[in-house]
């Protein structure tokens, strides 16, 4: 069974650990469940969508989701591994990190516990249960880890002229863009373009374009065999230094060892 056929079941047992592990490349419609979601994402990428913002999730990452909150999840590689145990909720209240969505890198402890729960694959964990003991140290191992969620978010609007800029900063990732190469392209004041940034996106325009240029290289990582040198070029660096000691700043990594691991 599916992450998709499986849903309506997630919930069915207030106190167990729900655990699923799929590969496959598809969309997870808008959908919420009462329980916390810990998802491991291996071999690839995926895509998180909340609030009208994207939070992009490589591979050897994890991502927290807490209970009640909707969101659409789409895994973009047919390669890709989403490996999720889905928690009780009951001791949320012990630790900060079980409130907040965020992406943090995997360590090689957190990815061996999430491995093993492979063989638990579609079934409730409940505190009878010989292995539930080994659930919960995994929920309880989070908060102990890196908790510095990473900055891998990129905000959308609805609104058409706001979609036209992105579009255009998409298609011209690898150009020298500016406040005021782009201000010109659409007609108004570097002043107006700064001001639209803020109030639709909740972000500053060059703040957007970095993160847009770091999405793309993770991107073109983990879907291309691209070198480093040529990727840093076709999302807008001049050097590698600038553009690896950035993409440290968003993932915790450099860009070989992304690729690599």
């Amino acid at each position: 069974m599916g992450l998709i056929a499986s849903l309506p079941e997630i919930d069915e047992q207030e106190r167990s650990a729900f655990v699923m592990h799929e590969k496959s490349e598809k969309l997870i419609p808008l959908h919420t469940h009462k329980k916390g979601q810990l998802g491991y994402v291996e071999g690839g990428i995926a895509y998180i969508n909340i609030d009208e913002k994207t939070y992009v999730v490589p591979a050897r990452h994890y991502f927290w989701i807490p209970h009640g909150v909707p969101h659409i999840l789409r895994i973009g590689h047919s390669g890709t591994v989403l490996r999720s145990i889905y928690f009780y909720t009951h001791d949320d209240d012990d630790d900060s990190f079980y409130g907040k969505l965020g992406i943090y890198p995997a360590t090689e402890l957190l990815i061996q516990m999430i491995n093993h729960t492979e063989c638990w694959d579609g079934t409730h964990v409940v505190d009878t249960d010989y292995n539930f003991e080994f659930l919960v140290s995994i929920k309880k191992l989070l908060p102990l880890l890196d908790t510095r969620a990473l900055p891998i978010i990129l905000p959308v609007s609805r609104d058409k002229r706001v979609t036209r800029i992105i579009q255009y900063l998409e298609d011209n990732i690898g150009e020298p863009i500016s406040l005021k190469s782009v201000s010109i392209q659409f007609c108004m004041s570097e002043r107006s373009l700064s001001r639209i940034f803020q109030t639709q996106l909740h972000i500053s325009f060059l703040q957007y374009v970095k993160t847009l240029r770091m999405v793309k290289a993770i991107e073109m990582l983990l879907k291309t065999n691209s070198s480093v040198t040529d990727i840093a070029f076709s999302v807008g660096y001049d050097t590698i230094g600038s553009f690896s000691n950035t993409f440290y700043t968003f993932t915790h990594s450099r860009p070989s060892d992304l690729r690599r691991l």
